[in-house]
């Protein structure tokens, strides 16, 4: 199924996961990293359990500490 991954389109299997998404990306754990979905952001507790759907935008960016 297609879905938006940060401005493009992405091919995803069904019934993935946003924890299985960001393991497809080696982003796995999640730390560092803050995912949006459809203009909301999912705290990272939730990954696992949120399903992606077709149509379905997401956006992922990963945190960089720096001084």
């Amino acid at each position: 199924m297609s879905i938006m991954l940060n401005g493009q389109s992405h091919d995803v299997p069904q019934n993935t996961s946003i924890a299985a998404l960001l393991e497809t990306l080696n982003l796995a754990g999640g730390k560092g990293v803050a995912v949006e979905l459809n203009l909301e952001v999912v705290p990272r507790s939730q990954h696992a359990a949120t399903v992606l759907e077709v149509g379905d935008r997401i956006e992922v960016v990963n945190m960089v500490g720096g001084g």
